[in-house]
């Protein structure tokens, strides 16, 4: 891509390609259905802008979208994707606090669709500027894991400096962003994890670590101000039993019981991740304060996109850290 000379308007100008590699969907199905396919690159509409992706994050939404079974209507044909990190090279019109040139991460939209290509649009209110400390590799494992930590704790669960918070699944990509976020307001942070896990979940701060396979959680803390669900099912409703009264139990899994909520005399809810700028800016300056760490797993290519989904359908081991597409 080359840069050419400056617009009348003052903004840098790049020359974008006519066309764009994606992996796309023209019907929901296995990992099969996936084909990389040349595509018009598209351009931004009032408040989007288009990015050059560097780096896109493969969640396990990425996998519901293509096999039909998100919780979003998707319309066919569709470009898999949401987590991303790159350079803006074109801004739509109602776009001002972007520019050309930015370096950027955060997810396309509100479908979580269209990030696995070289060129993407996004949303300008669902992305920020990339926090200096992070390659992007690095940078395209953050948004969506991170601000549903960020949300659970702080929107949802009201967390507050001394309180003491019970987070499920502390090992799992949002359980870990939520033990730093947690950790760093002050909070008494208590977690659920496999024994191997252990060492991994203390040194992102955890105060006490509990191995759900051989010590019931239910039996050992209470006067929890707000548990964290990444895990649902008994683990969700034992956690009832554990906050005190007014308590907040906030779930990222289901939908917890308002019966037994009700009886407990807490809050409890199930919500889903509303990315904004205004989180991933505060999440970047705990990236560049050195607050804040992240945990990359295996890096693909774009035409490894259907081994990336047989690892999401459970068809290949699952790895450690969050699995990234590197655009090359």
């Amino acid at each position: 891509m080359n840069e050419a000379n400056a617009t009348a308007s003052g903004q840098p100008f790049m020359e974008v390609p006519a066309t764009t590699l994606a992996a796309r969907v023209h019907q929901f199905g296995g990992p099969e259905c996936i084909c990389v396919e040349t595509v018009p690159t598209p351009a931004p509409g009032p408040g989007q802008v288009l990015v050059q992706v560097e780096a896109a994050g493969v969640g396990p939404w990425d996998g519901w979208i293509r096999s039909g079974n998100s919780a979003l209507p998707q319309p066919l044909p569709l470009t898999l994707g949401s987590d991303l990190a790159g350079v803006v090279v074109a801004v739509g019109p109602e776009v001002a606090t972007l520019k050309v040139g930015d370096a950027v991460f955060g997810v396309t939209n509100s479908n979580f669709t269209g990030a696995y290509a070289h060129y993407a649009l996004a949303q300008a209110s669902m992305i920020a500027i990339k926090p200096d400390a992070l390659t992007a590799v690095q940078a395209a494992s953050v948004p969506v894991i991170a601000v549903t930590a960020w949300q659970a704790l702080f929107d949802k669960g009201h967390l507050k400096s001394g309180q003491t918070v019970l987070i499920h699944g502390g090992a799992g990509g949002v359980g870990a962003y939520a033990i730093q976020f947690a950790k760093n307001a002050g909070a008494q942070v208590i977690t659920t994890a496999s024994a191997k896990d252990q060492d991994y979940v203390r040194g992102l701060g955890a105060d006490r670590v509990i191995d759900y396979k051989n010590e019931p959680f239910e039996n050992t803390v209470k006067d929890i101000d707000l548990v964290v669900d990444l895990v649902g099912g008994d683990t969700q409703d034992k956690s009832f039993s554990v906050l005190k009264p007014g308590g907040f139990l906030v779930s990222a899994v289901s939908n917890p019981d308002q019966d037994a909520a009700a009886r407990h005399g807490v809050t409890a809810f199930f919500f889903l991740v509303d990315v904004t700028s205004a989180a991933l800016t505060e999440i970047a300056a705990l990236v560049n304060a050195g607050k804040l760490t992240t945990r990359v797993g295996p890096v693909f290519d774009l035409d490894e996109v259907g081994q990336i989904h047989e690892i999401l359908d459970g068809k290949q081991p699952r790895p450690e850290g969050k699995m990234i597409i590197k655009m090359r």
